[in-house]
Parts: C-alpha cells; structure tokens; sequence
C-alpha cells in the first residue's frame, strides 16, 4: 500500500512563525527606538548605524522577507496542487488566488500603511506578495522547471535592469518604476520599498519548492533535514564568497573588513548577497524544525507558540503593527525607549499575540467558507 501524503507540514510553520517573531522585534524597534535604522540599499543608500550592537539588532531582521515571501509560493503551490486534487476547476482556483491577492493590496493599504505612518499607495511586503499571488494566478500553468530557471534567472540578474525608458517625472511612471524594481520615498504618495521583480523570483522558488514536497510521505519530509542544512551551509558559504570578491551580487560593495562592513547588505532591492545569507538561513531553520518536530515537546514551551505564530502568518502580521504601535492614526509619537524596555515591550506583546492566534485559529476553522479564509 502506498504511503499517503504528509499532513501539516510543521517545519513550515516553525520557521514562519520564528521570522515573524523576530519582525515583531524588528517594528517594535522601528517605533520605540530613536537609533533604530533602515533603508538598506533604497536608491544606493547606507544609513549609518550608532554602534555594532543597534546593527545587528537590525541585521537579524533581514531573515523576515525573504522567508517570508520563499514559504508564500511555496504554501500556494501545496495548497493549489490540493485543490487540483479535490477535483476543483482551474478557472476556481486561479479566481482564489486572484482574490487572496487582491485581499493583500487592499490589506496594505488600508491597515499596513496606516501603522507604518505611510501614504496609502505605500507598497510594501504585503501588496508585494498580493501582486505577485496574481501573477501566479496565471504563471503556475507553466512547467516547473521553467519557473524555476525563470525565477534563478531574475534572482541572478535582477541587478542588472535599468528601467530609464520609464519616465521617472511623472506619477504613473514613477509608481511604476517603484513596483518594479526601484523602491523610495521620493514622491509621495507612491513609494514602496519591496518591487515585485526580485521577490517574484523568490516567491518563484519557494513555489517549485511547494510543489515538488506536495505528495511526500512523512518519511520523505523528515527526509529532507540533510539536504536543506547541506543547501543553507552552502549558501551562507557562498555569500561570505560574493562579500569577499566585493564586485557581482554586492548592491552595496562592501567599504571595509570590519563586521559591520561584511554584513551591511542591499535589502531594497534585494541584493543576491542579502538574500544567500538570508534564504540560507531559512534553509537552516527548517532544517532545525524537521529534527526537532517529532518530539512531543516541539509544540508546547517556545516552539509551540512559534507554531502557533506559523499557523496564521497574516493575522499575526496585521495584527502585531497595530499593537506595537499602540497610538492612532495621526497620534504624535510618545516618546523613545531604551532598548531593553523596548525588549520587554516586545516579549509582553508576543505572549498578547500569542493569546490572540490561538483564538483567531479557532474562530477561522468554526467559519471555514467565511472571509477569514483569506486571512
């Protein structure tokens, strides 16, 4: 008798659940901490840091995205190959798809942008992922190994588009040029920070990724420990190599040997140096979740709220903005904290979120065929 295939893939949820904790971190700083720095990489740019510590506090963030954006194509072609499996029409699922995208940009902008204190046409990771859903409602027709040469294609030499045919004058152009592939601030209200060309080629392995795991038995996923620690060891070995060269993958060429200088990587655009140590770091995470998920204690104690985080990614975000940020619309800030109390303000709010997962999870299985499908 043949095995059937894995059930929930934990791993999966583990590893979103980890980034998304350490980006609560990363927002939490962004709001309370007046040292706290961004913008890696927007229109060339390196924002100086006060000192090595408040660097690394920001560096360890940069897993979020790409993770992120890799398990988003990777959770869709799973859940579409399941679909095809149920017998539903192409027509159906492709109309989901489109939907769940159009949920995302409508998400971004009517609760993201707000919490960030960013126009409405603010497009970030949320309607990054949305739009690039929609181009997958189309794009999964294609056979795999065309996604996936396409999606190393623009992973490999996103670096080199120039869109100056775009005029840059003018709103539409300059929006559109910001979608695309060059993410800033400079025209309000159409800024963004995550274009949709180098993370659609993300998104585009996450979902060879997806299908290819879809209909493996639990022994072939446990299966997979040694091949994704193998994947993620090499990869951080490459980067340390395109770091080291300091010419091809480097947005941001590397101005010295301290530690600082090795990792102050472009994130917008993604650099393929920013996303070798970060993807290869997603890799390493699974890989911790698969030897560690048959135990009995993989879902109580931390793992198990990270689980729990992992299993509704994008309540969890929207819902961890509004409750770091603990102002309105419009509300002038308070005032800047130290960064250990900016600590416990964190850890305080993840045990909320916590609380708040558990019962947005039990509310969205009662309503399976309500809107909170989408979310």
């Amino acid at each position: 008798m043949a095995s059937k295939p894995a059930g929930r893939l934990q791993f999966i949820d583990f590893t979103r659940g980890l980034v998304m904790a350490i980006m609560a971190w990363d927002h939490v700083s962004g709001f309370w901490n007046q040292f706290h720095q961004g913008s890696e990489g927007v229109m060339g740019a390196m924002r100086p840091f006060m000192n090595t510590t408040w660097f690394l506090v920001r560096f360890v963030s940069h897993y979020c995205a790409p993770t992120f954006i890799f398990l988003a194509g990777t959770v869709l072609a799973i859940s579409t190959i399941k679909r095809e499996a149920r017998g539903e029409s192409q027509f159906d699922i492709s109309g989901r798809i489109v939907i769940r995208g159009i949920v995302l940009l409508v998400a971004e902008s009517l609760i993201v942008a707000p919490a960030f204190g960013t126009p409405w046409a603010y497009f970030g990771v949320i309607a990054c992922i949305g739009l690039n859903f929609i181009i997958f409602s189309f794009a999964r027709k294609l056979p795999n190994w065309l996604i996936l040469a396409l999606s190393l294609f623009i992973v490999f030499n996103h670096n080199f588009i120039n869109l100056d045919f775009i005029p840059n004058d003018v709103a539409w152009g300059h929006y559109l040029r910001v979608i695309l592939h060059e993410p800033n601030f400079e025209m309000r209200p159409w800024v963004g920070l995550y274009p949709i060309l180098p993370w659609l080629g993300g998104m585009g392995m996450g979902w060879v990724f997806g299908s290819i795991i879809s209909g493996y038995t639990p022994e072939q996923i446990r299966g997979l420990e040694g091949p994704l620690r193998k994947i993620g060891l090499a990869s951080i070995g490459l980067f340390i190599l395109v770091r080291g060269i300091n010419g091809y993958g480097n947005l941001l060429p590397r101005q010295g040997w301290s530690l600082v200088d090795w990792l102050y990587v472009s994130k917008y655009p993604p650099s393929q140096a920013f996303l070798l140590w970060t993807l290869g770091g997603m890799c390493l995470f699974m890989s911790y979740a698969l030897k560690h998920q048959d135990k009995s204690t993989f879902n109580t104690g931390v793992t198990g709220v990270l689980n729990q985080y992992g299993r509704v990614p994008l309540f969890f975000y929207l819902t961890h903005l509004w409750l770091y940020r603990l102002r309105l619309p419009g509300a002038p800030g308070m005032f800047y904290m130290p960064m250990v109390p900016t600590l416990a303000l964190w850890v305080l709010g993840l045990y909320v979120l916590y609380e708040l997962c558990k019962r947005y999870e039990i509310l969205k299985r009662n309503h399976r065929g309500s809107v909170l499908q989408y979310i």
